[in-house]
């Protein structure tokens, strides 16, 4: 029996480490690249730079409008999410909490939305935002990813406001507390986790979508991050250890964001599954 328990230790571990190997390989990969110079890349892709050179992340900046990027990215990311947090926390507790008649037929609609795939609605959202006046704006992009945004955190705060018991409202309201008061006094605190899990996904993905930033933007103006890795495989495609180093400064935020509110997400995630 010991050996068999040593032998599924052995299998679980090493599913472990393969997981760890594919998932980190290769960002370690583009990080240590980043380092090297044009000649080492092309002599040897595994092996370490000679010495740490900083220069590719300098010249990353100045052959692209990284900063221009960096700042549109962050207005866009961070009230997308509001937006979308803000709006869709209120629709998913009406939608946990009462019934009304097309409520049966409202929550599917929203579901099936996570089938249909982004490049079908892009020439919908280009003939929308061009006759809003919206195109090549920040404010068409924060309102586009807020709406793509919607099945995901509708689904994860529905399924969180179903786990908080009724008996919290129940007692807010016996103590005189309106509808609006006990939401935001009693209601949005216990639910700080499927907020947080929803907020997370939704920056995650305001900040590295590619399709939508493309389309419905040109030039530098209003361009977000994602897009300076398409300016450099246009414009600089052979100069490599700048175009890893672009890599490297795009994902890092989102890398730092997910690691800090793993917790928050993962519990939030847990916990929406116990009655969604």
């Amino acid at each position: 029996m010991r050996g068999i328990s040593l032998l599924l230790r052995f299998i679980k571990y090493s599913f472990v480490v393969f997981i760890l190997l594919i998932s980190l390989g290769p960002f370690v990969w583009v990080l240590i690249s980043s380092f090297k110079t044009n000649a080492e890349i092309l002599s040897s892709n595994i092996g370490l730079p000679k010495q740490l050179r900083m220069s590719n992340y300098l010249n990353a900046f100045k052959l692209a409008p990284l900063a221009q990027f960096y700042v549109n990215s962050a207005i866009v990311a961070t009230f997308g999410t509001l937006l979308n947090i803000t709006i869709l926390s209120m629709s998913a507790y009406v939608i946990a909490r009462f019934d009304f008649k097309s409520k049966k037929i409202l929550v599917p609609i929203f579901s099936l939305a996570l089938l249909i795939p982004g490049a079908a609605l892009l020439q919908p959202l280009y003939l929308t935002t061009t006759a809003l006046g919206l195109y090549d704006k920040l404010i068409g992009l924060i309102i586009v990813y807020a709406g793509f945004g919607l099945p995901t955190s509708l689904y994860i705060l529905t399924s969180y406001f179903l786990t908080i018991p009724k008996e919290l409202e129940e007692s807010s309201y016996l103590d005189g507390a309106g509808f609006v008061k006990t939401f935001a006094s009693i209601v949005l605190p216990v639910s700080k986790p499927g907020i947080v899990t929803s907020a997370v996904l939704q920056f995650l993905l305001c900040w590295s979508e590619f399709q939508f930033a493309l389309t419905l933007t040109t030039g530098n103006k209003s361009r977000t991050l994602p897009l300076a890795l398409y300016y450099f495989k246009s414009q600089f495609g052979s100069n490599y250890g700048v175009m890893f180093a672009a890599t490297v400064i795009v994902i890092i935020p989102s890398i730092i964001v997910f690691v800090l509110l793993q917790r928050q997400v993962i519990s939030g995630l847990t916990a929406g599954a116990v009655k969604g």
